[in-house]
Parts: C-alpha cells; sequence; structure tokens
C-alpha cells in the first residue's frame, strides 16, 4: 500500500526535525538552524518553482510567502490547541 501525500509530509517534516536536532546536539545555536533551514527551504521552493536555471517573479515569491504563512498559521494553531488540551486537563 502505498504511503499518502500527508503521511509522507509528516514523515519528511519529522526528517528535517530529526536532522536539526541532530546538528543542535553538535553544538549549532538553534538561531543558525533555523535560518539555514529557512534558507534551504528558498533554494528549493525556486527550484522547484522555475527550475534550476530559473528565478521567481515578485508574483511568485509572494506567493511562496503565502505559502510560509498559511503553514506557520497552521503550526500555531496546532501549538495553542496542544497548549490548550494540556491546561485542560490540568
Amino acid at each position: 500500500m502505498s504511503k499518502s501525500d500527508a503521511q509522507m509530509h509528516t514523515e519528511c517534516l519529522n526528517r528535517f526535525i530529526d536532522l536539526a536536532n541532530t546538528i543542535k546536539d553538535e553544538g549549532v545555536g538553534t538561531h543558525v538552524i533555523s535560518a539555514a533551514m529557512m534558507s534551504a527551504s528558498a533554494v528549493y521552493a525556486t527550484y522547484v518553482a522555475a527550475g534550476n536555471e530559473g528565478g521567481l517573479t515578485e508574483s511568485g515569491m509572494d506567493k511562496i510567502v503565502e505559502a510560509y504563512r498559511h503553514q506557520m498559521k497552521q503550526v500555531q494553531a496546532a501549538k495553542k490547541a496542544e497548549f490548550d488540551r494540556a491546561n485542560a486537563s490540568s
């Protein structure tokens, strides 16, 4: 049985977090790791949208920034729900 996109997304997400934690455990600051992950994401998003030979237009950058904003909102909503659940059971 093949995995769904959502399952593969979660597995990839967890692999990136595991790698970030490994790098942190090697003594690299979390602020450096976060910035490097954002840079890597920008490079890869550009590659996905424009290939190796192209760059993004202003509107292309806006679309990727909006997609990132959407992801941040989802993460923050999940964190808030997790916090609320933990406090409700206290």
